[in-house]
C-alpha cells in the first residue's frame, strides 16, 4: 500500500506537480499517461525515493520493497549474464550467511539452557522461514525463464554483459527487478527494448505477479492487457481511472463533456441572478431578494473545465521524389560477425511505394539489414543492388543518442539545414512543439521524448523517397505516435520501419519481414494478419504435441446436438449471461465504493481522524480484494460462456 498526500514538486518555477493526492493498493496494475514531459518519470523517482518532493507525504506499508527500473540507466559490470542477474538475490544470500553465523553460534555454544541459547534456536528457526518463503529450490529455474521469456538465448547466460548493447543491459535490469519479486514494481518504460514476443511474455508475467505495478508506457496494447486503473498527469494534477487506458480514453471525454454542460448550466444561472440584481438593485421592495441572490452568489462553487493540454506535433513529409521501380534489391546477401553468421543468404525485391515492417526476436538482423541497406555496413558476401534514384531518410534506433549534447535545439536543425530550410527551421521546431524558450535548450537537458521528436524533425529538412525507421516510436507519447503514424500513411515513398509497437503498426504496412534464424519470411498484410497467422501456426504445432483429450460430443446422424443437448445449452448460456450481467453490476457498484474512499483518503481536513485510525485503509484494502475476486468471477464466467457458445 502506498500512500500519497498533498506531493508538490516545481521545476524553474512552474508547478510539476501541485497538492497531489492518491492510494495505491496491494495488487494494483496502474498506468501513467500524460503527454512528453508532464512528470511521469519524476514521479516514478519520487516513489522510488530516489527524489524528494518539496512538499507532501509518501507513506509505503512497512516491509514492503520496491523495484524500479529507470527509463535511463548507466550500466557497469564485469559479470556475465547469469552472475548479474542472480544478484538479484542478495536478499537470499545474505539469509544463508546469516543461517550459517546462527548454526556457528550454537554448535559453539554450551550453556543449553540459558536464555541466549534459547535466543538463538528462535532466530534460526525465524531465518529458515523465511529462506523457506523465498522459495531457494527454483531460484536457477525462475532466472531461467525470466532471462528466457526476456528474449536471452542459453548461449548468452554466461557471455560478458558488457557486450550487450544497452538495451539487452536494460533486460537485465528488468529480469532482476521482476525475480526479487518486491511488493511494488515501478516501470518507465519496459518495452523500449523489447521486441513484439518478449513483450507478450511480460504481458503475462505481470498480469500474474503479485504485488502492486505501476507503469508508463506509450504503448497502447501494452496498457491495456496489463492495466486496470489508469492515472493521467496533466497540467499539475492527476484524475484517477478505475478502468484500463482504451476505457479511461472514452471516460475522459465524457467527463470533459459532462462539466462543459454543468458550466454552461451555471453560467446561464450565474446570468439570470446578475441580470436580476441589475434590475432590482434600487428598488426597496426588492432589497431582501436581491440580498438573498447575493448571498447565493457568494456561496455558488464555480465550476471549472478541466485543462487539458491539447498541443500536439503537426508535419507531413516532403512528396518523395521519383525513384526506381526496383528499390533494393538482394542477392544470396550473408552477414556474419567474426564467425557468427547473423543474415544467411538473403534474396528478396523492395519496391517502389511499397511499405515493410521488419518484426522478429532482437538480435535476429532486423538493425544489421537496415544498416546494410543504408550503406553502413557491409555484407560479408552476396551482392545488394541500390536503385541509382534512391534518396533516402535514416532514424537510427539510437538517433536521440546520436544528437550532441552541447549544441541547442535550434543549432541542431540549423547546422544541416540548406538553402531555403534555413529560413524554415523556426516553423519546423515549433511544428515539433519546441517554442521560443525551448529552442535555445541544450540538448543535453532534454527528456527522452524531446529528443526523438527533435530526431525527427531532422528527417523534414529534405526529401526522400525512401523512409527507414529503426524504432521511432520509443520515448514518444501517444498524441506525438498518433501524428507521426498518419504522416506516414500520407507518405507517398517506400517505406522500411523496424517497431515493437503493434498499435502502431496495425494498418501502417502491407507486407511483413519476420526475421527468424538468419533468415526472412514474408507476410503480405498487415501486423494484425501476421500476429493472427503466427498465433494460428502456434496452436498448431501445440495441437500436434500435446494432443489434448477432448470430450466427445454426442453424435446423430448430421453429427450435431440432439434437440433435448440444444434446449440443454441453450439454458445454460442465458444462466451464464445473466450470472455475468449481475457480476458486471457487482464490479460497478464496488468501483464506485472505491472511488469514494479515494476521494475520503484525499481529503485529509474532512477524514482526519477515520484516516488516522486506519479504518479507511481497511475499508479500502477490503474493496480492493472484493474488486480483484468479483473480476476474478466474470473472468470466469465469460470464458465459460464463450466456450459454451
Amino acid at each position: 500500500m502506498i500512500t500519497v498526500n498533498n506531493l508538490s514538486i516545481h521545476f524553474t518555477g512552474t508547478d510539476l506537480f501541485d497538492k497531489v493526492s492518491f492510494v495505491v493498493g496491494d495488487n494494483d496494475r496502474i498506468g501513467l499517461v500524460g503527454k512528453n514531459g508532464a512528470g511521469k518519470s519524476t514521479l516514478l523517482n519520487i516513489l522510488s525515493g530516489q527524489l524528494q518532493p518539496e512538499t507532501g507525504t509518501i507513506v509505503v506499508t512497512s516491509g514492503y520493497k520496491t523495484g524500479y527500473l529507470s527509463q535511463e540507466m548507466q550500466i557497469r559490470t564485469d559479470k556475465t549474464v547469469w552472475d548479474e542477474t542472480m544478484t538479484a538475490f542478495v536478499e537470499l544470500r545474505n539469509l544463508e550467511q546469516q543461517i550459517e553465523t546462527v548454526n556457528n553460534q550454537i554448535a559453539d555454544a554450551t550453556d543449553y539452557d540459558s536464555p541466549q541459547y534459547a535466543g538463538l534456536l528462535r532466530s534460526l528457526a525465524d531465518l529458515n522461514h523465511q529462506y523457506a518463503f523465498l522459495d531457494v529450490n527454483n531460484v536457477d529455474a525462475e532466472a531461467e525463464k525470466v532471462l528466457l521469456g526476456l528474449g536471452f538465448q542459453k548461449a548468452d547466460f554466461e557471455r560478458n554483459l558488457s557486450t550487450f548493447s544497452s538495451g539487452w543491459q536494460m533486460r537485465v535490469e528488468l529480469a532482476k527487478i521482476l525475480l526479487r519479486k518486491t511488493e511494488i514494481i515501478l516501470l518507465d518504460e519496459p518495452t523500449n527494448h523489447l521486441d513484439i514476443e518478449s513483450i507478450q511474455w511480460l504481458e503475462s508475467f505481470l498480469q500474474s505477479c503479485p504485488g502492486a505495478v505501476i507503469l508508463v508506457s506509450h504503448d497502447r496494447m501494452f496498457l491495456d492487457k496489463v492495466c486496470k486503473r489508469t492515472i493521467e498527469i496533466t497540467c499539475g494534477s492527476i484524475v484517477d481511472y478505475a478502468c484500463s487506458y482504451s476505457e479511461y480514453v472514452h471516460r475522459r471525454q465524457e467527463r470533459i463533456e459532462h462539466q462543459k454542460a454543468i458550466f454552461e448550466n451555471q453560467q446561464k444561472e450565474i446570468a439570470d441572478i446578475e441580470k436580476f440584481i441589475e434590475r432590482f438593485r434600487y428598488k426597496s421592495s426588492k432589497a431582501k431578494q436581491v440580498q438573498s441572490r447575493i448571498k447565493l452568489m457568494e456561496k455558488m462553487d464555480i465550476v471549472e473545465i478541466d485543462d487539458i493540454d491539447t498541443s500536439r506535433i503537426n508535419f507531413r513529409f516532403a512528396p518523395a521524389p521519383t525513384s526506381d521501380r526496383v528499390v533494393f534489391e538482394a542477392e544470396n546477401l550473408y552477414k556474419a560477425y567474426d564467425v557468427k553468421p547473423v543474415l544467411k543468404n538473403l534474396n528478396f525485391v523492395i519496391q517502389r511505394k511499397e511499405k515493410i515492417a521488419f518484426v522478429g526476436r532482437n538480435g535476429e538482423g532486423k538493425t544489421t539489414l537496415i544498416r546494410i541497406l543504408q550503406q553502413e555496413l557491409e555484407p560479408t558476401s552476396g551482392k545488394l543492388t541500390v536503385g541509382s534514384m534512391v534518396k533516402t531518410g535514416y532514424y537510427a534506433q539510437n538517433q536521440n543518442m546520436l544528437l550532441s549534447p552541447s549544441k541547442t535545439v535550434f543549432e541542431t536543425i540549423d547546422d544541416i539545414a540548406v538553402g531555403e530550410m534555413r529560413l524554415k527551421v523556426r516553423a519546423i521546431l515549433g511544428s515539433f512543439l519546441f517554442g521560443k524558450d525551448d529552442i535555445e535548450k541544450k540538448v543535453s537537458v532534454l527528456s527522452g521524448g524531446e529528443k526523438a521528436r527533435l530526431a525527427l524533425a531532422k528527417l523534414l529538412l529534405n526529401p526522400y523517397n525512401v523512409l527507414i525507421l529503426d524504432e521511432p516510436t520509443n520515448h514518444l507519447d501517444m498524441q506525438s505516435k498518433d501524428v507521426l503514424k498518419n504522416a506516414l500513411l500520407h507518405y507517398d515513398g517506400t517505406l522500411l520501419i523496424v517497431s515493437h509497437d503493434r498499435d502502431f503498426l496495425q494498418g501502417l504496412t502491407d507486407k511483413i519481414f519476420e526475421f527468424k534464424e538468419g533468415q526472412i519470411k514474408e507476410y503480405i498484410g498487415d501486423i494484425g494478419y501476421y500476429l493472427e497467422k503466427r498465433n494460428l501456426q502456434s496452436l498448431q504445432s501445440l495441437e500436434t504435441t500435446q494432443q489434448p483429450k477432448v470430450n466427445p460430443i454426442p453424435n446423430n446422424d448430421n453429427n450435431k446436438l440432439s434437440w433435448k443437448g440444444q434446449k440443454q445449452k441453450e439454458s445454460q448460456i442465458r444462466k451464464l449471461e445473466k450470472q455475468i450481467k449481475d457480476q458486471e453490476n457487482i464490479i460497478q457498484t464496488i468501483e464506485q465504493t472505491i472511488a469514494q474512499l479515494n476521494e475520503k483518503l484525499s481529503n485529509t481536513e474532512h477524514y482526519q481522524q477515520d484516516i488516522s485510525s486506519g479504518e479507511l485503509y481497511q475499508q479500502y484494502q477490503t474493496a480492493q480484494k472484493d474488486l480483484e475476486q468479483a473480476m476474478k468471477q466474470w473472468e470466469t464466467l465469460s470464458n465459460q460462456l464463450e466456450m459454451m457458445k
